[in-house]
Parts: structure tokens; sequence; C-alpha cells
């Protein structure tokens, strides 16, 4: 039988390659097997690995890994131009084998998803190329299969969630087909796939730049995005009126609120940001008097997490910030954190459009263009959702609470970003820095 251990001494060059590691600002310091199986012991092998890893800075991740054996003398098409996926070579009782990706193997992709659901038959296979820190596979243009690449003990919430959105009727998700579960853990989940559906982010970047061209105001450039903000909205709105009967609600805590804000500001690694001036403004939380409900909600919600298809918006991807403890990712709060989410992915949408045009963008002119665009669209997507019968229940009631609220959760979210960025991507760091300055002076 082939050895975990023998394919565990591949990792520490491997795993840092990987576009869903996301530690690459630390030191790997050990890497250790926590469950190894055999999936398919004949040629071509398909072995499945949880393994530990522990970091510089005394923190762990357990990583989840199919991984596809083929005889070292072998070469198939489907690993031409994937050197990414290489683990490398090892001995195995059957000979030397070459170790990679499993799901970059069509003949092992398909034996996965027999294994995960048994009851579903399928034949082609399609990887969507896209970084992101998880793997997903596309079966058949009828399936998507999402392997969770971080595992931690416990549900996790992109299964929980879609199930009990399901189960209250809630149709703009991609349904659930079939999880994939061991000990306690979620491994995978199977959903229908969205055929022909297009991404928030993209349909606004492509309404941002019919703007940036016509140098109109966005009320009248060709591709106006409101409309469909204003749709979004609504469906955003719905979709915590769902979660809200799955889960319950409790009073909101916008003590508490603060305290979570405060702790992922001590931790974030930007230490450039004034701690000061954001606690003032976390500090007005002190002042709510009516802050709505605290439930559980989509919690990294943002227009790369919504797909438009003929049939609507569909909303994506309930797992959470990625870098946000499991606990804290399960645990209640406001609704509208999530409508913060979008707002601030709104602003992104305007800065990321004005780099794609070159140096020329920096003119004030597309600059205040790309700042009503998202004033606009922002006002449409928010009239929509507090207008949703019901979601008076689960918000604040009173103006100015809601702006408050409203206001601390943008600039949460804005700080978590910093982080994110200079950690992830460096050059993108200006975007929610000049986020935090504008809601902080």
């Amino acid at each position: 039988m082939t050895s975990p251990d023998e394919i565990v001494s591949l990792l520490p060059d491997y795993l840092p390659r990987q576009r869903w590691y996301g530690a690459a600002d630390l030191e790997l310091v050990s890497v250790d097997v926590a469950a190894f199986d055999m999936v398919r012991p004949e040629w071509p092998m398909l072995g499945w690995l949880l393994v530990d890893a522990a970091f510089g800075d005394g923190s762990t991740a357990t990583f989840q890994l199919p991984v596809g054996l083929r005889p070292l003398e072998q070469t198939e098409r489907f690993l031409e131009g994937k050197g990414r996926s290489f683990l490398g070579d090892i001995d195995t009782e059957s000979g030397p084998a070459l170790v990679y990706d499993a799901l970059v193997d069509p003949d092992l992709a398909v034996a996965l998803m027999r294994h995960i659901a048994p009851d579903e038959e399928v034949s082609r296979v399609r990887s969507l190329n896209v970084e992101q820190s998880n793997t997903s596979v596309v079966y058949d243009e009828r399936l998507i299969m999402k392997l969770f690449r971080r595992v931690a003990e416990g549900p996790n919430p992109d299964v929980e969630m879609t199930e009990a959105l399901a189960a209250q009727g809630f149709e703009h998700i991609s349904a659930p087909v079939a999880a994939w579960r061991r000990d306690g853990r979620d491994l995978a989940v199977v959903r229908q796939f969205l055929e022909g559906g297009t991404v928030g982010w993209q349909l606004a970047l492509t309404s941002l730049r019919d703007v940036y061209e016509s140098r109109a105001d966005p009320s009248e450039a060709g591709g106006n995005f409101a409309p469909e903000a204003g749709r979004l909205g609504r469906i955003t709105a719905e979709m915590h009126l769902a979660l809200a009967r799955a889960f319950g609600t409790e009073e909101g805590d916008p003590d508490g609120w603060a305290t979570t804000m405060r702790q992922n500001l001590a931790r974030s690694r930007a230490r450039a940001l004034d701690a000061k001036v954001i606690d003032a403004v976390y500090d007005e939380l002190g002042g709510v008097k009516d802050p709505g409900r605290s439930m559980r909600i989509h919690g990294d919600y943002h227009l790369g997490q919504t797909m438009r298809t003929d049939k609507g918006w569909y909303i994506l991807d309930f797992e959470g910030e990625p870098a946000v403890p499991l606990a804290e990712r399960r645990s209640t709060s406001s609704p509208i954190r999530d409508v913060a989410g979008m707002l601030r992915s709104f602003h992104y949408a305007a800065e990321v459009a004005l780099v794609e045009r070159g140096p020329a963008s920096e003119e004030d002119e597309l600059r205040t263009l790309g700042r009503r665009w998202e004033q606009y669209v922002a006002e449409a997507f928010c009239l929509e959702y507090f207008n949703t019968p019901g979601i008076e229940e689960l918000t604040p009631a009173v103006d100015e609470d809601r702006k408050r609220v409203l206001e601390a959760f943008v600039l949460s979210k804005a700080v978590y970003e910093v982080g994110y960025e200079l950690a992830h991507r460096p050059d993108w760091a200006h975007i929610p820095l000049e986020a935090v300055n504008r809601l902080t002076t």
C-alpha cells in the first residue's frame, strides 16, 4: 500500500505554490498526516489526505488533498501546462509514480464524484480555473462540486446554510445535491450548476467601463447597473428573511459587534491604521438604541458571490471570510453586515475599473464619475433592500441607528480588507485604505 509519509514529504514545496494555500506570508514549519485513505488502489490511483500544517507564528491549518498517482513513465495530455498541480514522484509497491492534484485528472475527478454522490451518473469534467480558496469542478455542465481546501472542525457554513435556505424554499441559490462529510467535517459539496450565468462583479465592471468611456453620468450611461443593484438588494433582503426563519434571531448586540470589530483590528497586519480614529467610529455603536436583530448571515458578501442568469440573481459561497476562525464565521451578527460588504464591493469595482484604464485614469473627472457610480448603485441597492416587506423586523427602525450600524460595519470590512490585501495583493491595498480614510475623516 502507498505510504502517505512519502506524499507528505512533497508538501512543503507543493502547498505554498497553491492559490488556496492562504498563508504565503507565514513560515511553514511542519506538515503532518491527519487522515489518509486510498479511495482507488488501482492505476490511476486516487489518494485522499488531510494534513495538519504548522506555521512560524504558532498558527495551524488543516488542508484537504485528493492526489492522483500514475506510472512515472506515462504522459497524459491533461497534465500539460499544469506545473502548479505536480507534487513530485514517489516509489510505490506498483513502481515509481507521479503524484499530482487528482482534480486535474478527468478520470479521477469522475471517480471522486462517484465516491461523494454515487447516485449521480457523470462523464464530462471541466475545472474552473479561477483563483479561490477552494477547488470547483463542473460535471456534464449540470453539477458542480466544490472541494474545501482548508478544513475545520464542525460544519462548513457553505454547506450548512445552503441546505437550510433550500429547506426554506429560497430559490436564489445553487440547489444542493449531495455533501461529503467525515468525522464531523464537511469536505465537499455537490450542487446544481448555474449554466450561462454572469458573475455580478463582471456586470459591474462592464457598467463602469461604459461610464468611464462615455464620461456620462451613471444614470445615463449605456450599462446602467442601478436597476440590477436594486433587484439584488431585494434578493439580499429575502435571503436574510429566509435565514431568520431557518436559524432564528436574537436581540442585536451592538456592544458585542464593536468588541469583535476591535478584535479584528487588533489582529490585523495593517500596522499603519490609526486605531484611535477607527475606535471612535466603533464607539458610535454604543449609542444605538434600536440595533435590529442578530442572526446568521452570509458573512462574506460581495459582487463576486453573486451571479445573474436569465432567471434572476443567485447568491453563492456562504463559507464566510476565509481568514476568520470557523466559530466566528458561524456566529450571529447584524444582517447589515452583509449590506456593508456589498457596499464595499461597489467601491472596489469602481477603483478596479479605473486601474484597468491605466495611468490616464487618475484624472479627477473619472475619479468623480467612479465615486458617483458607487453612490448611485449603492442607493439603488439599499432602497430595495430596506423597502422589502419584513426586513424592518431585522434591521434598525430609526434612520440614525441604521446609519451608525451601517457605517461601523462598512469600516470594519475595509479594515479587514487592508490586512487581506497587504498579505495577498499589496498593489490593491490602496483601495480599502482610501475607504478607511474616507470613513474616519
